[in-house]
């Protein structure tokens, strides 16, 4: 239902206002006309649903990975259909996310401008840091020198700083009568000159192809705009490495029933191996270490005909299983072999009350330790899917966001928090004056917790690129 929502934008007045009025093709129709195919992944699709400064569904930015002319791009396309396409901070993180994805994989970029700028009433969490707007024109100067090539379609409006994302790609396009670009549009020049200028004529297509030199090409309509694109893409002399169309097998049992394996309480685990024979090809799984260390589970497998380590939580993150993880990610990395993390970590066992049991909490910490700087260290892909609990220290130890994996996607039902809430105690000690306050807080306590847990609330902040169904685990 959210997905739904979100790919209708700023809902059917404002479509129709855009598509009718103002004579422009719907974001989505635009990724159409440019991609080869429909095999493309929306990037954080619900990012900025139900933020605090208000419902903007898909932070007025649609950021995804398709191919075009049989080269992989990371798209980032302005949606004019929400708040005119003007930028939120949670916009500006979901653009930066999508560069970092572009810079890390050595992507092609291309940008789609349909923006009115800044959204002024939020400017100082969008203008001054090192992380906001004025990061992305960094970014496209960092790629341009790293040989990683960028093109960009003005399709709208192209305001202030917003200006500058066209002019730094490598080669741009403008659409005649309905692409502007201009550092401060006819409003301004009015407020600050008392002259009247039509948008054409300050930042119109046939100023910025004839004159300025700004755009590189002059397209008289959005077909003609996205067909150049084509065409210009083809002649970049871009071709990362072919991919190995290597024959594999389907995993002997159906996808589907992932949906049935989702854990739906994260005081229990289940046994993983289930939900590996639904995602490997042909179901095939070579342990390392299966009789050690058995709460984390490790091994090789193919997916989609691609060799890739696993490492999977099975249980409670105990002093074995971190060990045995590290071995095995320091493995995956002298093998150059990228690491599929899925992550379901177990809430913690209740603190230690002797001698004993506190140092086999210590060692225990030093093992995860260990396995800790083992995946931040180890130079292969990594990809994190969070099919359950993501609690506290053993989300890091399993490539948490913190620990910066290529990609890390949600299943729906994951949570994802420092502690797990049903641990606090509700029933406070007898004879305590103020009992009745301290369960008042706590109450509290829990439900932002259990809000704030939820995988919606993550997606929605951007902390992942993406809740996925269990049963799309694979394509993804």
């Amino acid at each position: 239902e959210l997905l739904e929502k979100v790919s209708k934008g700023g809902g059917e007045n404002a479509i129709l206002r855009h598509t009718q009025r103002n004579k422009k093709l719907f974001v989505r129709e635009r990724l159409k006309l440019l991609l080869d195919d429909e095999s493309f992944l929306e990037l954080s699709p619900l990012a900025g649903l139900n933020l605090p400064y208000g419902d903007v569904p898909a932070a007025g930015c649609l950021t995804g990975i398709g191919k075009i002319c049989g080269v992989w791009c990371v798209f980032m396309a302005n949606d004019a259909t929400v708040k005119g396409g003007t930028i939120y901070p949670i916009g500006v993180k979901k653009q930066l996310r999508a560069q970092e994805i572009a810079m890390q994989n050595r992507l092609l970029s291309v940008y789609l401008v349909d923006s009115g700028g800044a959204f002024l009433p939020l400017q100082s969490e969008l203008f001054p840091d090192k992380l906001h707007g004025g990061r992305t024109f960094y970014n496209e100067a960092i790629m341009s020198a790293m040989r990683i090539p960028q093109v960009a379609v003005v399709c709208g409006s192209c305001v202030a700083g917003g200006a500058y994302v066209p002019t730094m790609a490598e080669e741009s396009v403008i659409i005649d009568q309905i692409g502007t670009l201009f550092l401060a549009g006819p409003p301004l020049v009015k407020a600050a000159t008392g002259e009247y200028v039509s948008p054409e004529d300050l930042g119109g297509a046939k100023l910025h192809s004839k004159v300025s030199g700004c755009s590189d090409h002059f397209a008289s309509s959005e077909e003609e705009a996205y067909e150049c694109i084509r065409n210009v893409i083809s002649t970049l002399n871009y071709e990362p490495l072919p991919e190995e169309a290597a024959e594999h097998d389907s995993p002997l049992y159906s996808s589907d029933e992932l949906l049935g394996l989702a854990p739906q309480d994260y005081r229990f685990t289940l046994p993983v191996k289930l939900i590996l024979s639904r995602l490997m090809d042909g179901s095939r799984f070579q342990e390392f270490k299966a009789n050690y260390g058995t709460t984390l589970v490790t091994g090789f497998g193919h997916v989609e005909g691609h060799l890739v380590g696993v490492v999977a939580n099975n249980g409670e993150l105990t002093h074995d299983a971190s060990l045995k993880g590290s071995h095995f990610v320091q493995l995956c990395a002298q093998r150059s072999l990228p690491i599929l993390f899925f992550q379901n970590t177990a809430p913690h066992t209740a603190q230690p009350t002797s001698i004993s049991q506190a140092e086999a909490h210590s060692n225990r910490l030093k093992a995860q330790a260990s396995m800790m700087a083992a995946v931040a260290c180890a130079a292969v892909p990594k990809i994190t899917v969070v099919m359950g609990g993501c609690y506290g220290s053993d989300s890091y130890v399993m490539c948490g966001r913190s620990f910066s994996p290529n990609f890390l996607f949600l299943w729906p039902n994951a949570r994802v928090a420092l502690v797990d809430s049903r641990h606090f105690s509700t029933v406070p000690r007898a004879g305590d004056s103020d009992c009745t306050g301290d369960e008042a807080e706590l109450k509290h306590l829990k439900e932002k917790l259990e809000e704030e847990s939820s995988a919606f609330y993550s997606s929605a902040r951007l902390w992942d690129d993406g809740i996925i169904l269990p049963q799309n685990t694979r394509k993804v």
